[in-house]
């Protein structure tokens, strides 16, 4: 291996790296939040690639029954609860955040079906056709369970998980799609070709991780979050709501989410299942923060996605192998790191 194949190599890994980057540091918004292991983040950014992949073809995408679905759901289980708590004057606000506004995409994709957009429209309406799912999924399955072990959200989050691969099967079929680039255009930097896709896609996880970073340090809504993140009871008792500060975390990792599934698509083939993969190496990233914090956390995936670039030069068959492997000395790490912290608490206390 000479330079430049390393330096195709590491271009390669950041703007792999780039993706993982949005899709854990929404892994760890949801888990800090509302400690959720939402394993079906990978399948959202599945879902937008192959959403936009549908638009592009002129066939309606089928995201739109699935939030069609989801919101009926919702909203049944919305009004019987606030039914049971004699809460029905809060009837209209829970058909607009349940019904209304998830469906609004949904009905414009299917009026504008068979009508050729503009790139930039496609991209758009395939992300806020994929932005309700988490919060609907949020709704449904992980609000009745909110007070429930972290150990039974996993559980659940697992369920979700394939009951949304099976629905992207049943919506889009076992065959891959790659959507259009953004820009066919490529710079050369001393011999190495970096495509215009790839620079977008890290700068889209520079600008994206630059705007958390903002949102949680200079609006109340953000630090709402914060508070909730570190203490759920202490957030509850100066008015803070854990549930509705958990339904903006499920949509703020949405847009992440969803982002991170448009930039993708162009440069990687994407199945059914290819989200649960995409999660998991995620997850990877996300770990090495301790699942807590954001910018370990990007490090960890931009380190995640070097590894398994120059993984798939060494050995491609085992390139999936080696990244999982790489969790093991994380965890050992973190775990050491986390002995000495409480060590150091039991002396102070």
């Amino acid at each position: 291996m000479d330079f430049q194949i390393a330096a195709i190599l590491t271009v390669d890994g950041i703007a792999n790296g780039a993706i993982y980057v949005l899709i854990a540091l929404g892994t760890v918004l949801i888990f800090s939040v509302t400690r959720v292991m939402f394993v079906p983040f990978g399948d959202i950014a599945a879902f937008a690639a192959l959403t936009l992949a549908m638009l592009q073809m002129g066939r309606l995408p089928g995201t739109v029954l699935l939030v069609a679905v989801l919101a009926a759901i919702a909203l049944a289980m919305e009004l019987f609860h606030l039914w049971r708590h004699g809460k029905l004057a809060q009837t209209p606000r829970a058909v607009l955040n349940y019904a209304i506004l998830p469906c609004l995409p949904a009905a414009v994709a299917w009026l504008l079906e068979g009508v050729s957009l503009p790139l930039g429209g496609q991209m758009l309406l395939a992300l806020a056709l994929v932005i309700p799912i988490a919060p609907l999924l949020d709704r449904i399955a992980f609000q009745p369970l909110a007070d429930a072990s972290a150990l039974v959200l996993l559980i659940v989050a697992v369920a979700v998980h394939f009951a949304i691969s099976g629905l992207a099967l049943l919506f889009f079929g076992p065959e891959g799609f790659r959507t259009e680039p953004i820009s066919r255009a490529v710079f050369d930097f001393g011999g190495v070709i970096v495509s215009a896709q790839t620079i977008l896609m890290v700068l889209a996880a520079a600008a994206f991780s630059g705007l958390l970073y903002l949102y949680f340090e200079k609006t109340i809504a953000g630090k709402a979050l914060r508070a909730t993140a570190v203490n759920r009871v202490g957030a509850r008792l100066v008015g803070i709501r854990p549930q509705r500060t958990g339904t903006i975390a499920y949509l703020l990792a949405s847009v992440l989410g969803g982002v991170s599934g448009l930039l993708i698509g162009p440069v990687a083939t994407l199945y059914y299942d290819s989200g649960f993969l995409i999660g998991l190496k995620a997850f990877v990233g996300a770990v090495v923060g301790g699942l807590m914090s954001y910018p370990l956390t990007a490090v960890g995936a931009i380190a995640v996605g070097i590894l398994e670039s120059f993984a798939s030069f060494w050995s491609s068959t085992l390139k999936e192998t080696i990244v999982f492997a790489a969790l093991i000395p994380v965890l050992i790490w973190r775990s050491l790191v986390s002995a000495h912290h409480e060590e150091e608490e039991e002396e102070i206390s």
